[in-house]
Parts: structure tokens; sequence; C-alpha cells
């Protein structure tokens, strides 16, 4: 007889998980509030601790009471140290044979799959997203590792040869290699502080850059823990760093550093355009990505399944309590179907249940702090 396949968390599969996933993700809470809040983290740079001019605190928005963490305060000078520690790294990194940077990766995301419920206990507390979010954006970091390092081996490490040029008297050989940048500055969001973290700098790291991140100033633990993975897999000292701070007295310096090859910026159009002018701007481009927020649409048909179309919508709209790009924000509906969409919308949202997102029968939280509400 077969066994069946063990759960795996994933997006799709978060609404009806096992029992124990519950059980898990409790114990883990009851840790790391006994335990992990109210420590003090430094910044890391070079395989070092780095104490801050000073500290500010992180407190959860779903009780402004409790102190999950204080901060080493970040600015230029600690942004230039973090980008020396990268560049340093940078040749040996760069030069380390592909397979074992897929190795090393491959390590840093078992830990976070054993770490899952740690760290997702930590999301939770510090965004405000109930714990079956937690666990998705968790679980799906240690996949975006998995996919990348799946990437670089199925394409040989992007070295291949090319065909020869068909010259009479003249002999060529010709390759394809891919070639890292250099320093690569990520920049994190708020709302998925691990995934959007570790999204980016998966693939730079992997592809031989070295990596300086900023997470966000009200998640700043999240990210923290994500480096943690990557220190304890043994990544060599300054291939990976975190400075600690906010966008305007870190995130403007690491931007503007002449010694940052790439960047990936997630957050408000605002900012990312700026970023994107700037990237053009010098001597030559600069590579530069941005995810800047999204206006997404559902178009619901007369002939449309209007039960799953509304159970959609719903969660669409207010997952993380509408706090992300993916959230839908309009929707466009034949006539002839659209009150009872309406109808069919409304009652699910008024059964959603509000509070501690951190409680297993609440499905939304509290927004990140008093300027988005």
């Amino acid at each position: 007889m077969a066994t069946a396949a063990p759960f795996k968390l994933t997006y799709s599969t978060m609404f009806d998980p096992p029992a124990e996933l519950h059980q898990r993700f409790d114990a883990a809470l009851a840790a790391f509030r006994q335990h992990g809040m109210g420590r003090s983290w430094p910044h890391w740079i070079g395989g070092k601790a780095v104490a801050g001019q000073g500290e500010f605190e992180g407190r959860s928005p779903i009780d402004r009471d409790w102190l999950l963490g204080r901060y080493a305060r970040g600015d230029a000078q600690v942004a230039d140290a973090a980008v020396q520690a990268a560049r340093a790294a940078w040749p040996g990194w760069a030069a380390t044979p592909w397979r074992q940077r897929v190795a090393l990766l491959r390590r840093a995301a078992r830990l976070i799959e054993e770490r899952v419920y740690a760290i997702s206990a930590a999301v939770a507390l510090e965004v405000g997203k109930n714990r079956m979010e937690s666990l998705g954006e968790v679980q799906e970091t240690a996949d975006l590792f998995d996919w990348y390092c799946d990437q670089m081996e199925a394409h040989d490490g992007f070295d291949r040869p090319l065909p020869d040029d068909p010259l009479a008297g003249y002999v060529s050989h010709n390759r394809s290699v891919l070639k890292p940048y250099g320093v690569w500055v990520v920049i994190a969001p708020f709302n998925f502080p691990v995934a959007l973290a570790g999204g980016p700098l998966a693939p730079a790291l992997v592809a031989g850059n070295t990596v300086v991140v900023k997470g966000g100033e009200d998640t700043t633990l999240s990210t923290w823990l994500l480096i943690e993975c990557l220190r304890d897999a043994g990544l060599p000292d300054g291939v990976v760093n975190l400075v600690c701070g906010d966008g305007e007295h870190v995130g403007a310096p690491l931007a503007a550093h002449p010694q940052v090859a790439g960047l990936t910026f997630t957050g408000s159009h605002a900012v990312g355009m700026g970023l994107l002018r700037q990237s053009v701007a010098g001597r030559w481009p600069r590579p530069f990505i941005a995810e800047m927020g999204g206006k997404n649409a559902t178009i619901v048909s007369r002939h449309g399944d209007l039960e799953r179309a509304a159970l959609g919508i719903m969660r669409s709209s207010f997952g993380l309590s509408g706090q992300k790009c993916s959230a839908c924000s309009r929707v466009y509906v034949e006539q002839p179907v659209a009150a009872e969409l309406r109808e069919r919308l409304v009652a699910l949202t008024e059964k959603i249940a509000v509070g501690d997102p951190t409680l297993q029968p609440n499905w939304m939280g509290p927004v990140i702090n008093t300027a988005a509400q």
C-alpha cells in the first residue's frame, strides 16, 4: 500500500494543513516569546557583529507593548563599511567553483527549512501575518534558493560552448560565460522580509556576486534570521552582509555608493523610480531590478464560478490586510452576475476573523504601523 506524500506547505496548500503544523508553530511561538524577544541585534559586516551609533526599537504591530528587539542604527559610514567588506570578499567568491556556491546555498536552504517554525513565529509577530502566511513565506524562501541552484545546475553554471565562426582560414572558439557583476545591494520591504530579501540575494550569490542587504526598518529581525541561516551554512566572511536602519540613512547611501555594481529594490513607486533614474545617470548604466507594487484586477464573466471567484477575490484582497503588491484591488464583472458576486463577496468578508494573527482562529491581523492605516 502506497504511503501518502508528506505535507508540502505552499500558498496553495496552506488552507488545509495538518494539525501537527499548528502544534509546532505554537511551540515555536512560545519559545520565541520566552527566549527571543527584546534582544539586541548588530549589523553583520565582513563576518563580524558591528555595533551602531545607538539603537532603534522594533515593536510588534499586534501589540506595541511587545518589544521584539533592539537594532543597531545604521548610517552612511556603516553602509560604506558593508560595501567595502563585500568588495573585498568578491574576488574569492567569484573564483569559487559554481558547484561549491550551489552547495552552500542549498545548505542554507536546508537550514531555513529546519528553522521554518522559529523564523515564521518571528515573522508573524513582526509583520502581523497570520501563521499560514508566515510559514508560507519562509518555506517559499527555501524553495527560491533551491530553484536558483537548480537553474545553475541545469545550465552547467551558464558556461557553454557556442558554434565556431565559419570563416575560411580563421579558427575561433566561442563560449557564453556568466560573469558576476560585483557587489549587489538588496533593499527588502516590510511585507515579505524573508522572501523578498532571500529571493533576490540567492541568485546574486549563486552567480558569484557578494551582497549587502538592508531589510525594512519595521521588520529587521525577520531578515536577520535569514542572514543567520546563510552565516551558519558557512558562507565566507563578507560574502553576505546586513545593515540595519532606514531608507534615508542606510538605503540611500547604499544605492548611491560608487562601488555597488547592481541593486534590487522592493518598495514604493516614488523611491523605485528615483533609484531607476539614478542607476542610469552615471558614467554607465548599472543593473537595477525593481518591484514597485501593483494594481491587480480580477475579471469575472457571466460564465464564471461565482463561489470560487468571490473566495479568490476575498483572499487576494484581504490577505496580509491588503499590504502586498499581489493584492486584488479592482474587479471587473459582467453586469448580469454583478449583484450576486457582490453579495457573495460581502458575506465572505463579514466572516473574516480579525485579531491577533498568531492565534489560530484569526485570519487578518493589523497593518504594519500607524502610517499604513
